[in-house]
């Protein structure tokens, strides 16, 4: 297993009121809980512990993960293991079509890891995935959260060419802490893979985490690079670091300022903005189907 980066720690800070969540209720959410238990079916939402998850899935959106749970990538903000991942599962774009059917979701999340270690970048199993839950699921909709492959464009493009309803890549932070934050991606990378997510004629997508000390103009700044890009919905929300051998919380922000960066975003240009504390990727991934 490839070790995390040894980061110097900082001033623990107290958790402001705002990162409160409430316990998921409602019937829907119950249902879908009930699917999962009974099934033995994975989705991020739970192993990832989201606090929006009885939201989402009240909503009819879950998200899963394919290509398994061992990164080749060691970002200091993420909590999925890293090191030498298993063998490709051939069976698992089946099986997680039969999931989505299973839970009737209506608006179904696919992510991955990144799987350096393969030649396609695991891009065969996202087509096949995408394939089978339109054959299982026809009325279902999807997004595809993708990694970036290493710049090895025709990867993506094999993955594009299935025509995802929405496309996502994250690039998570502001340009100065990229190589601090996500030690093996490359900002100007991240970006050139939105622009061919956009000149495929699809919607794009990014998010990025604020409280690892980044200033308002460099958020600002991102948020410029991400419109050139072609991006048109933009997520943002609070850094959460999951154990004591990840990145420090440098500073909590408030909700107020979220709102700001919303504001502006939609006044520079994006179609949808989510910004707020508990703000994921997959946050409100159903309303983010507009017309291009």
């Amino acid at each position: 297993m490839i070790e995390l980066p040894v980061v110097k720690a900082e001033p623990k800070i107290k958790k402001p009121d705002w990162l409160r969540v409430k316990l998921p209720t409602g019937k829907e959410y119950a249902h879908v809980r009930s699917l999962v238990d009974g099934h033995k079916l994975h989705t991020i939402c739970e192993s990832g512990n989201c606090p929006n998850m009885g939201e989402c899935w009240g909503a009819g959106t879950a998200t899963f993960m394919i290509l398994g749970n061992i990164c080749t990538r060691s970002c200091s903000f993420c909590s999925v293991a890293t090191g030498r991942p298993l063998a490709v599962d051939l069976e698992e774009p089946e099986r997680v079509a039969s999931s989505v059917a299973l839970m009737q979701v209506k608006h179904c999340v696919i992510t991955s890891v990144d799987r350096d270690d393969l030649k396609d970048g695991g891009s065969t199993i996202w087509a096949e995935t995408i394939r089978a839950i339109r054959e299982k699921s026809p009325q279902t909709s999807m997004e595809t959260l993708l990694p970036d492959f290493k710049g090895q464009w025709d990867n993506l493009e094999r993955v594009l060419a299935e025509k995802p309803e929405v496309v996502s890549h994250n690039i998570e932070t502001i340009r100065r802490l990229t190589k601090e934050i996500r030690i093996q991606a490359k900002y100007d990378r991240s970006l050139e893979c939105l622009k061919r997510i956009n000149q495929a004629g699809l919607r794009t997508k990014s998010g990025i985490m604020l409280g690892f000390g980044e200033t308002e103009d460099e958020v600002f700044e991102a948020m410029d690079d991400l419109l050139e890009a072609g991006v048109h919905i933009l997520t943002v929300g609070q850094y959460l670091q999951p154990t004591k051998n990840h990145h420090a919380i440098i500073e909590f922000i408030h909700p107020d300022q979220f709102a700001r960066y919303k504001e502006v975003g939609l006044a520079k240009g994006f179609r949808y903005v989510e910004s707020g504390p508990l703000v994921r990727s997959s946050y409100h991934a159903e309303k983010h189907l507009f017309p291009l």
